[in-house]
């Protein structure tokens, strides 16, 4: 892997976004960790785009398909931006993507969703996890990076669709709540166990996230913020956190 480019200064996000204002870092962000953070997010893209153009085909009817196809697409046009900037910074995306193979595929091998439900429902809770995760994470960095992150994660129309479809689900059969509440929380469960793997093998991102959330309390309340918006996230559609 080529050299990447030293950034310059990092320079805090000015407003929150969804989950509340975070700790206004300082300093500057080391290259390694900005690659790392390129690298996590455009194959997270890339990933999302084979799962969702997969998972359209269990949709009811060609409407319902066509939506999902839409979110695939736009999900391989971010991949698109961010492996152009990891290529202006003299890395091969391959590279930068390469350590979060096995994590990624492993969180999608085991939540394979068996029907549409379940398939909107990873995309609602499993999806905006990681956009909340990506957007504090975004305040870290420094310009064009910070606001190329921003400008990736899910568009809220495709939030709305997917709430949509699950609160219409649990109106028409109320019992459904119990079960797609119960694949949520695999959803999170799993989740957080890759996650924890990526921050064991990845020290430069996650030296980022402890440097600019300040000290241990910062971070313990930036996932506080992050479950705050689960678990509004959750009750929005009827589901139990």
């Amino acid at each position: 892997m080529s050299a990447p480019v030293e950034p310059a200064e990092s320079t805090p996000v000015e407003t929150a976004q969804s989950v509340g204002a975070p700790r206004q870092p300082t300093g500057t962000v080391p290259a390694e960790a900005v690659v790392d953070l390129l690298g996590l997010v455009a194959y997270g893209q890339l990933l999302a785009f084979d799962r969702m153009a997969a998972d359209a085909r269990l949709a009811p009817d060609l409407p319902r398909r066509a939506a999902l196809s839409e979110m695939a697409a736009a999900e391989i046009t971010n991949y698109r931006r961010l492996a152009d900037r990891l290529a202006e910074l003299a890395v091969a995306p391959g590279d930068a993507m390469t350590p979060y193979v096995d994590a990624l595929q492993a969180y999608h091998d085991s939540t394979e969703p068996r029907d549409w439900l379940e398939a909107v429902t990873k995309a609602y809770v499993g999806d905006a996890i990681a956009d909340d995760f990506f957007r504090e994470i975004a305040g870290f960095l420094t310009e064009p990076d910070r606001q190329l992150v921003l400008d990736v994660l899910h568009d809220s129309r495709y939030d709305d669709f997917a709430a949509q479809e699950i609160r219409a689900a649990i109106a028409a059969d109320p019992k459904l709540a119990n079960r797609l509440s119960m694949w949520a929380r695999r959803l999170v469960g799993e989740g957080l166990s890759q996650a924890g793997r990526v921050a064991s093998e990845r020290i430069a991102l996650t030296a980022l996230i402890v440097a600019h959330s300040g000290d241990q309390a910062g971070v313990q309340a930036l996932f506080k913020r992050l479950t705050v918006a689960h678990t509004a996230r959750m009750a929005a559609v009827g589901l139990n956190n």
